[in-house]
């Protein structure tokens, strides 16, 4: 189930508390940061909850298949192809496996057409990247299927400007720790720019490093947090990055 949150305004939380001098490299998540992603998402599940209408209403059906997802979370992980078992198994479930093979093969189309959709760079993009490489590293730190965000970037155009790419499982205190700990830094060197508090923001201020939240104006429900008490930065979009930095 996605979210909608409302306008991003630039709101320099904590800014006057937050010195950038010691940063050495800058994480960047991709899918909602640098590209769009969560909107197809939603494109499919409007569609799946179409195709299941004649079972339940959609609402009803979001919840299902949220809880579906969740359920799978620690055998699947994220991603699309994650996202499409969790389609066909809440299908299967909510009718009682009677849903016909041909509305489950139009499932599975509905999530291929999530790994064939164009990348879609957020304006500022490629501007902001080569002008902040010249000063730092950067890196890209991401969740999702291995072989979708290798696909996503080589298309995005972007590796050039990137020292080192992370996909992991999750991302949580530990795996922050472990990236920074290979990357020869120390936390408080390592900035984290995404669009999820829970995931691109919490852990890496529990860890000691510094954090810039970017909104996205959708927001997937298990990545809903409530706002740190640590200082960090939030900002409408990535053009504001540079000024943040200075």
């Amino acid at each position: 189930m996605l979210i909608r949150s409302g306008c991003c305004i630039f709101a320099p939380v904590g800014i006057y508390l937050i010195k950038m001098e010691s940063i050495k490299v800058i994480g960047f998540d991709a899918d909602d940061t640098l590209w769009v992603n969560g909107s197809y998402f939603s494109e499919v599940e409007a569609s799946f909850c179409a195709l299941l209408a004649e079972y339940m209403p959609e609402k009803e059906l979001t919840a299902e298949l949220f809880r579906t997802e969740m359920k799978n979370m620690e055998w699947y992980g994220y991603g699309a192809m994650a996202y499409t078992l969790s389609l066909i198994e809440t299908a299967l479930r909510i009718s009682h496996e009677k849903v016909s093979a041909t509305v489950i093969w139009e499932i599975l189309a509905l999530g291929r057409s999530l790994l064939n959709k164009p990348v879609q760079l957020f304006p500022g993009v490629t501007d902001v990247l080569p002008f902040l490489q010249d000063k730092y590293r950067l890196i890209v730190v991401t969740k999702g299927d291995l072989l979708d965000q290798e696909r996503k970037l080589e298309k995005s155009g972007l590796l050039p400007f990137f020292h080192h790419i992370e996909v992991v499982s999750e991302k949580c205190e530990s795996n922050y720790l472990n990236l920074i700990n290979a990357l020869d830094i120390r936390p408080e060197e390592f900035l984290m720019v995404g669009n999820s508090l829970k995931s691109d923001v919490l852990p890496v201020l529990a860890i000691g490093g510094k954090a810039v939240h970017v909104p996205f104006d959708t927001v997937w429900q298990h990545e809903t947090a409530e706002k740190p008490d640590t200082p960090y930065i939030e900002i409408k979009s990535l053009v504001d990055l540079p000024r943040v930095l200075a």
